[in-house]
């Protein structure tokens, strides 16, 4: 790198879980990180001394392709602004998307053309979180800690169900072909096993690929790639788009360089309870868990279609306030979930409300995310406003972005890693009852089944 400016990356992320993840791994490896939920100005970075990555906590992944520029030429000129080394739009590492909503090929366009720059660079894999990348297929293993099966990304009991955007196609470069017209290169996981002047080499020689993949199956493939990406960084912010196992493979090179000084430690956070759990994913790792809690002890909330019917929406929010607040009163935990995996009848009763409502079916799961996503951000503002609560868990990735949106949060930073991917975080907010809440953000697949506990307890998965 050429570049003495000491901002190193700025990373949009697709959804809120994601973005969070995108945080913990640059901040492990010894990157001062602030995740904005905004897009920042420069006089919001100058808060920030020695600050050397940012983030902006984003919704694309449930937005149509029109939303989505709106979304990203904003953040994306800004982030050209800072002119950081690196530019990252950060997706989940199962890759969920699809051609009508949260399109990475729609990403792909808008950052190739801001950017100036002809050939994107595409690393999905991330098996610090189970999740590796062979000859251009993705593997997943089921759940993110623990000792889960791995499967193909198009046969996982989880993602091939996902009610938004599901699985039905393992190999990437087929599943992203779906959503541009870009030509698709793959540098394959036998180039990678040679070292970085091998993929150099062939990243060269595939200068006319518009988009350009690359395998990964352990941390010394993501080395290699941390190498290869910031040997292409130089007068320009270099666009990329992955996992977080980009920033731990940037995180990576930089130690090895000495650009950073390493992995940075933390103390266990403690027990700050009791905490209130937001549940809106359908996901059957957060179904065990949700079950696994009220086994052990936390009070269960269902919030059904009711509380997105806008009659009924204020009675509903009203109702379910004032049962957490009994029940913290008393030392209880509480989980307040929208759905127990993907057969809960709850899901299909929404889309129905919603197909009534004149919404086409490709817009229908947004709708209920960010309804939802809404009723469960106002259920957490008045909780805050009525306790003293200290900790929040929000779980799943679409609804957790629109209900973080409610709570006038700046930004957030790390304050000690749970489990991998989810870490728990310090709001920053211009709100006395909102700055210093600690929030933990899971997505679906996060997490062994006493994750809630783990949470509760401050204990590290």
């Amino acid at each position: 790198m050429t570049k003495t400016n000491p901002l190193l990356l700025a990373f949009y992320g697709d959804d809120f879980t994601g973005s969070t993840d995108a945080l913990e791994f640059l901040t492990l490896a010894g990157v001062k990180t602030i995740l904005f939920l905004k897009n920042p100005e420069q006089k919001d970075l100058d808060k920030f001394p020695e600050i050397q990555a940012i983030g902006v906590a984003g919704k694309s992944r449930s937005m149509s392709p029109n939303d989505m520029e709106n979304e990203l030429i904003p953040v994306f000129n800004k982030f050209k602004k800072f002119n950081p080394n690196h530019v990252h739009y950060k997706v989940c590492s199962t890759f969920d998307s699809a051609p009508h909503v949260g399109n990475i090929g729609k990403a792909i366009e808008i950052g190739s053309t801001i950017f100036q720059q002809r050939t994107v660079f595409v690393s999905p894999s991330a098996p610090h979180l189970g999740r590796y990348c062979a000859f251009g297929n993705l593997f997943a293993k089921m759940g993110i800690a623990g000792d889960g099966k791995i499967y193909r990304i198009d046969r996982h009991p989880s993602m091939s169900k996902h009610p938004v955007t599901p699985a039905l196609e393992g190999d990437l470069t087929v599943h992203l072909s779906k959503q541009t017209n870009k030509s698709i290169g793959l540098i394959n996981v036998t180039k990678i096993d040679e070292g970085k002047s091998a993929v150099i080499s062939k990243v060269k020689e595939n200068k006319d690929s518009e988009i350009l993949f690359f395998d990964g199956l352990n941390k010394t493939h993501l080395e290699i790639i941390g190498g290869v990406f910031n040997e292409f960084a130089n007068e320009n912010p270099l666009f990329s788009v992955g996992s977080s196992g980009i920033a731990m493979a940037l995180g990576l090179d930089w130690k090895s360089k000495g650009i950073i000084d390493g992995e940075r430690k933390f103390n266990v956070c403690g027990e700050n309870g009791p905490i209130l759990v937001l549940s809106g994913s359908c996901s059957p790792v957060t179904e065990n868990q949700i079950n696994y809690a009220i086994d052990n002890g936390f009070a269960e909330i269902a919030l059904g279609v009711e509380a997105i019917s806008n009659s009924n929406q204020n009675q509903v929010i009203e109702e379910v306030v004032g049962q957490i607040v009994a029940n913290f009163e008393n030392g209880k935990s509480i989980v307040l979930h929208t759905s127990k995996g993907t057969e809960d009848p709850r899901i299909s009763d929404s889309e129905l409300f919603f197909k009534n409502q004149g919404f086409e079916s490709e817009d229908i799961q947004n709708a209920c995310s960010s309804n939802y996503g809404h009723v469960l951000g106002q259920i957490a503002k008045q909780v805050l406003a009525q306790t003293d609560i200290k900790r929040i868990l929000l779980a799943g990735g679409d609804t957790s972005s629109y209900a973080a949106s409610e709570l006038n949060i700046t930004a957030l930073e790390m304050i000690a890693p749970l489990a991998p991917g989810a870490p728990l975080c310090k709001a920053i907010s211009d709100d006395e009852w909102v700055n210093g809440l600690e929030l933990n953000f899971k997505g679906g697949q996060v997490g062994t089944r006493d994750y809630f506990i783990k949470v509760l307890k401050g204990e590290k998965l």
